[in-house]
């Protein structure tokens, strides 16, 4: 069993975006959610499938990820309270070219596009908390895509311990050093020498 409800799930999300919401509200979104458990090294979704729903990390940690030149690259790492989604593959509904695992066991809440675009349409406020997930996902992207642009090694490894503690704590280094576009061996010297400091 899941350790909240679908109904907290529902609050936690409205309060996290900022979206006031009567109980009915709050009831017409936690009815569309949906409950997964998944063991630590499932695969949630493979590379080449559709991705049909956004997805809230209640419990645990999940990897997205992506093969180039036969590595393995991660993407993305989202822990309790993140969100993960492959949104071209989401928006455009065509396979995408990404994966996502759990490293952890892990509970997670499903947000059916299906459902969730048919709600918004007739609840102003749940379209509104579906539209701040997707500004967030944006923002962490282009954070992300400028971070790597113009910051050293260095500072783009004290920002995510500073920011997200728990990957640095959780994840393995392997994937820490993917996630930051570093070797492992760039990553333990940046490791080696912040402690110092």
């Amino acid at each position: 069993m899941a350790r909240m409800t679908s109904i907290e799930i529902a609050k936690y999300m409205a309060n996290h975006y900022h979206i006031p919401m009567q109980r009915t509200t709050l009831r017409a979104f936690a009815d569309v959610l949906v409950v997964r458990k998944y063991k630590k090294g499932a695969i949630l979704l493979p590379e080449g499938e559709v991705c049909s729903a956004i997805l809230f990390v209640e419990k645990g940690l999940l990897r997205q990820f992506y093969f180039k030149n036969n590595k393995d690259l991660t993407e993305h790492l989202a822990y309790e309270g993140g969100i993960v989604v492959c949104l071209e593959s989401y928006l455009k509904e065509e396979p995408t070219r990404l994966s996502i695992e759990a490293l952890e066991s892990c509970i997670v809440w499903e947000i059916p596009k299906s459902v969730i675009e048919q709600v918004s349409l007739e609840n102003p406020e749940i379209g509104l908390l579906y539209r701040r997930i997707f500004e967030e996902s944006l923002i962490v992207s282009q954070v992300k895509a400028d971070g790597l642009r113009f910051e050293t090694a260095a500072v783009r490894y004290q920002k995510l311990a500073s920011q997200h503690p728990e990957i640095i704590r959780r994840s393995p280094a392997l994937y820490i050093a993917s996630l930051l576009q570093m070797s492992p061996e760039t990553l333990s010297r940046v490791r080696a020498s912040s402690t110092q400091d």
